[in-house]
């Protein structure tokens, strides 16, 4: 019998052994950047409540002002001033950009007062360094709006050029009517002149 007692406890600590075999005991820890960009909004909640803040459900924030973001806050908690990278990164976590006239961003996982449920926020696997949608349609817009730019500007150039061409042309018409006249009137001056020794030497 106590055999048996023996055999089954080491079965069970062989059982639990491999059941923790290749798995960390040690606790799980959120992304860096998830981490520094929930600190920043409860830190500076006080502070920074004009630039960044939690929505008004805590369940979503908002940069409020984009400028002062990347010149102040963010090189206090990265090691960088890009709005566009911090962009990229929430894109990279799962992050959904919520409104259309506010860089507004939400996730399931991010909230106010709910720091243990940053650990559950992964990086989307197959999709390294996409670019938001938001932003390249925006970029796609820019570009768009400097291409119909660009071919304004071709015509308004080919324009000036025409007319241009055209003030060319009537300068060098002037200039030979000019010409013609300087020519007459030398011809009418020394017609003058000999007439003049004409009569002078008549005299």
């Amino acid at each position: 019998m106590g055999d048996n007692v023996l055999d089954l406890n080491l079965l069970g600590v062989e059982e639990l052994a491999c059941h923790h075999e290749g798995q960390s005991l040690r606790p799980r820890n959120p992304a860096p950047f998830l981490l520094k960009t929930y600190n920043l909004l409860e830190e500076g909640e006080d502070d920074n409540k004009k630039i960044v803040s939690w929505n008004v459900d805590g369940r979503g924030f908002v940069v409020w002002s984009p400028a002062e973001f990347s010149d102040l806050t963010l090189p206090r908690y990265f090691k960088h001033s890009n709005f566009s990278s911090f962009i990229r990164q929430l894109n990279t976590y799962g992050f959904k950009k919520i409104s259309s006239k506010r860089w507004e961003f939400k996730h399931e996982k991010f909230q106010r007062g709910c720091k243990h449920l940053l650990v559950e926020i992964t990086r989307k696997k197959g999709e390294p360094s996409v670019f938001p949608s938001y932003l390249k349609s925006c970029s796609e817009e820019n570009g768009m709006s400097n291409s119909m730019e660009v071919n304004n500007n071709q015509q308004i150039l080919m324009e000036e050029n025409k007319n241009l061409k055209e003030e060319r042309l009537e300068l060098q018409m002037q200039i030979a009517e000019c010409k013609a006249m300087e020519m007459k009137l030398l011809e009418y001056l020394s017609q003058f002149v000999d007439n003049h020794q004409n009569k002078v030497r008549k005299l």
